[in-house]
């Protein structure tokens, strides 16, 4: 069926209207009315293909909600009219071990991502939540049971949110833990709500002295500015684990000195150059581990959106019509966003 969306044609060109094409339902397929989509920096790098790679026309978008318009015939999780969600993948090949353990994001063959990733639907590759409908097999869909007023601010976790629980989830953070957040992005706000949410004493790292109010009202017990050495010291060795989002490439030794014996300092954020390569005493002699984690499987990011359900979390969000796009990709570079910008899909009409 044809599809309104918006998409790129090359990396030096804007997004702009195009038709796509997406497939009618077949027997395990959920197709779905989109809704609102969250933008990510991951969409910008792809759509300029910053990270190589990119096939065009590239339509971008993997912070997906909206509603079941129909399914298959041999669907079981979903009916028409239901409120559903799709994240970062779209498919995975569903026999290795990663994904026998519910570990799709780390699929040994490779998770087809929910675009620019391979498919049989012309014209081979995926295309993503900058549109105005999607089909997908219904293993791959997850239930919102956040209330339709919450939606637009419900979308952003099916990136930003599992990408911050994945890691809190599979490093055991909850009470009694002190448990640092270096970022305050689209990232870092959900890893501060989050922590906080699971009941570890969370503490916000920023290098912007006007972000600490913020930071608190997001649910940080403590703000740390990270270019005030003083302020670092007086947390030398006591952290438990730090979450590092930030993408851009920094000095790691900051962070794995604040680490407790047996810390962990995991990094969700790829740099486009790579970080100083790390002092490996500060690891050796208090046995530190440097780790890293990749968005989550469809088990966890299910888990993720009940708790966010049952706590009442979202992100923090700006609205915009899908018009807007290039602009707010140049206000996203600026970071002058706080802290995510959400598509209003129904904009996809005009």
């Amino acid at each position: 069926m044809t599809t309104k969306a918006y998409g790129a044609h090359a990396a030096d060109k804007p997004l702009e209207p195009i038709a796509i094409h997406r497939r009618e339902p077949g027997a395990r397929d959920v197709q779905i009315e989109i809704a609102y989509c969250g933008v990510c920096h991951s969409d910008l790098h792809t759509v300029r293909s910053e990270w190589g790679g990119t096939l065009y026309p590239c339509v971008p978008g993997h912070e997906i909600v909206g509603h079941v318009s129909a399914v298959g015939a041999e669907v079981t999780k979903f009916k028409e009219g239901d409120t559903v969600g799709v994240g970062c993948l779209v498919d995975s090949c569903r026999t290795c071990p990663s994904c026998g353990e519910g570990l799709e994001q780390y699929c040994e063959v490779g998770m087809v991502g929910t675009y620019n990733g391979p498919t049989q639907d012309p014209p081979g590759h995926t295309f993503g939540g900058y549109s105005e409908r999607i089909v997908v097999d219904e293993d791959f869909v997850l239930a919102i049971r956040h209330p339709e007023e919450q939606l637009a601010a419900a979308a952003p976790l099916l990136c930003a949110g599992i990408t911050t629980w994945s890691p809190l989830r599979h490093w055991n953070v909850g009470p009694g833990e002190k448990v640092g957040i270096v970022g305050i992005g689209g990232l870092g706000h959900m890893g501060v709500k989050l922590a906080h949410a699971m009941g570890a004493h969370t503490v916000a790292f920023t290098t912007s002295e006007s972000k600490r109010e913020d930071a608190l009202k997001l649910g940080a017990d403590e703000v740390v500015v990270s270019r005030n050495a003083e302020e670092m010291r007086a947390h030398a060795g006591s952290f438990d684990f730090i979450l590092d989002t930030v993408a851009a490439s920094h000095n790691l030794d900051a962070f794995t000195s604040l680490l407790k014996r047996d810390g962990t300092l995991c990094l969700v954020g790829v740099p486009e150059d790579p970080h100083p390569s790390p002092d490996i005493s500060a690891l050796i002699f208090r046995r530190r581990s440097i780790a890293g984690s990749l968005i989550g499987g469809i088990a966890e990011t299910q888990e993720m959106l009940d708790f966010c359900a049952e706590h009442g979390i979202v992100s923090d969000i700006e609205t915009i019509r899908i018009q807007q796009i290039d602009e707010a990709y140049e206000r996203m570079l600026r970071s002058d966003v706080k802290y995510r910008f959400v598509i209003d899909n129904s904009t996809l009409r005009s």
